[in-house]
């Protein structure tokens, strides 16, 4: 992830080339800069400015967003652009939403219901996109279909017993098989340990709940509980440990809940060394020779489209419909999402991943949104050619940088455009780390990846407020969130400035993003800090109203 030497010094007169002609930026929009100090916000967040901080502005709100409101004020105002065409390459997308359903893309070329390619395009009524797995939802981990495909050919065997030419797989083999003991050891401690924390939890709360005559208290409520003895005392003692966790129990309770079924739900399918998921669409895997495989249900087969939920969020930080009056703004307008199933609850399969970005690039799709990742891969060689693909074509893909706390140039993760140490396949592939609503130490998200050579650039990805499927919104986190807000950005360079090329857009992104010049935490580990400039190659956050002023320069 090279990048080419800071060319970010520009006058307070650039030309802002819009979509209609050429406005110059007023002299009040000079280039953002961040403050060489934290800045002096000390007081929590409202629940308005939470849930739009993403759109916020340091240097007048003293919100580490992307500057994307100021931009619309200040610089964008009326001017019209051209549309952008983003595809989602995700668990699917709620296209009914209501603040997604009038940004959805709409293939032009196909005819809705009559079962014909109209389009010949090889992907039948493909009106929204394209739906790579079927009726596909749970998947294995890629070192767990590793260790089913070469466990009769290297079970009991040792290095010194294959021969030379298997010795490369029969290591990967070796390594996955103790990632998945490493991996299920800890699922399963986690699960017991959820599990009887809720076990405890629930009769507590149900025994205080009747004490005070209320499902909602306090701890100021449990205080006033007179002489509580035996197991009273337990109940009290453990509720008031739990608020300090939550500001309600019910609420605590219900997270403990999505832990207890998110810890048994990989154990009972990312870890399921016997189930052959895949046969749902009747595809091998391992065969790339034909792309034209699945459906065009691209919200999933789930009728309550509980396995769009990533896909939707993504999809709403980009572009939710902006002042529409409901919902939340998501941060591109001129934009039309297309949606591309191929996550799965698992890991993807490279097969899959290599045809949707194929798919997303010869119908139209500009930027490309890739927020999921893996950290073994069994046929990397079809990404990263599906990757060079794009670049060929002049698409921008906007990639998370995963969830693990961990260094990137330390580890090979996929997809990436990284080929051994200094080859590079794309320039037009750009990977984001995450970062807090907290400007100060804490900038960087506790679990965000980073990574001087494979990391990028950062951009807002906690508690980050978005679409939800049917007609719902929430807060969610990671990396999969930093990305969307980059991509929004990038579709809007796009849109108002169509003649700049993928390369040139994420050079923009790169070097017109804010400086951070102080020491941030890595991994939540308070013993481990760095400065944030030392940990992407920009060493920056993205920053929207920046880069429109770079834009209008190049």
């Amino acid at each position: 992830m090279k990048i080419t030497k800071n060319i970010f010094f520009i006058t307070a007169t650039a030309a802002l080339l819009a979509g209609c002609g050429s406005t110059i930026i007023p002299s009040l929009s000079l280039p953002m800069e961040s403050p060489e100090a934290p800045a002096a916000k000390t007081a929590e967040l409202t629940d308005a400015q939470l849930k739009a901080w993403s759109l916020k502005d340091l240097q007048n709100d003293t919100i580490p967003g992307m500057g994307v409101e100021r931009t619309y004020q200040e610089i964008i105002k009326d001017k019209v652009g051209t549309t952008v065409i983003v595809a989602v390459i995700d668990s699917g997308i709620d296209i009914e939403h209501e603040d997604l359903k009038n940004v959805m893309w709409v293939n032009p070329k196909e005819i809705a219901g009559n079962n014909i390619d109209d389009d010949k395009n090889g992907y039948i009524d493909d009106i929204h996109g394209w739906n790579f797995l079927g009726d596909i939802v749970k998947e294995n981990m890629e070192y767990v279909r590793i260790i089913r495909k070469l466990k009769s050919k290297y079970e009991g065997k040792t290095q010194a017993s294959v021969s030379a030419v298997d010795s490369a797989e029969f290591a990967l083999y070796e390594k996955a098989n103790q990632e998945f003991s490493k991996e299920i050891e800890q699922t399963t401690a986690n699960a017991t340990r959820y599990s009887g924390m809720l076990e405890r939890l629930k009769p507590a709360h149900a025994a205080i709940s009747k004490t005070l005559g209320k499902q909602d208290y306090s701890k100021q409520d449990l205080s006033g509980i007179e002489n509580p003895e035996g197991e009273q005392k337990e109940h009290v003692a453990m509720l008031t440990q739990m608020l300090n966790f939550s500001d309600d129990i019910p609420s605590f309770i219900e997270r403990i809940q999505g832990g207890v079924d998110y810890f048994q739900g990989r154990l009972d399918s990312h870890f399921d060394t016997t189930t052959n998921f895949r046969g749902a669409i009747g595809d091998d895997p391992y065969d790339n020779s034909n792309p034209y495989y699945g459906n065009n249900d691209v919200d999933g087969p789930d009728p309550k489209k509980a396995d769009a939920k990533h896909g939707t969020h993504v999809a709403g930080i980009i572009a939710a419909q902006r002042d529409n009056g409901i919902g939340m703004n998501g941060v591109a307008q001129n934009v039309q999402i297309m949606a591309v199933r191929a996550v799965p609850d698992g890991d993807e399969y490279d097969k899959d991943i290599a045809n949707a970005i194929r798919y997303a690039v010869d119908n139209g799709a500009k930027v490309i949104n890739t927020s999921f990742g893996k950290y073994y891969s069994t046929h990397p060689q079809w990404v990263w050619d599906a990757l060079a693909y794009a670049s060929q074509k002049d698409v921008l893909i906007v990639n998370a940088a995963g969830n693990e706390g961990t260094d990137l140039d330390t580890i090979q993760v996929y997809p990436n455009d990284q080929v051994g140490v200094g080859a590079e396949i794309s320039d037009t592939f750009l990977t984001v780390g995450a970062l807090n609503y907290k400007y100060g130490s804490d900038l960087l998200a506790t679990f965000s990846n980073y990574g001087k050579v494979n990391v990028d650039v950062f951009s807002p990805g906690v508690k980050i407020w978005a679409t939800t499927p049917l007609d719902t919104y929430e807060y969610l986190q990671g990396t999969s969130m930093a990305s969307p807000n980059v991509a929004g950005v990038a579709a809007m360079i796009r849109s108002y400035y169509p003649k700049l090329s993928a390369k040139q857009v994420k050079q923009i992104l790169m070097d017109s993003g804010l400086s951070v010049k102080m020491d941030v935490v890595l991994g939540g580990d308070p013993e481990n800090k760095n400065s944030f400039e030392n940990i992407s190659t920009s060493g920056k956050m993205v920053n929207m109203y920046n880069a429109f002023i770079m834009a209008s320069k190049m």
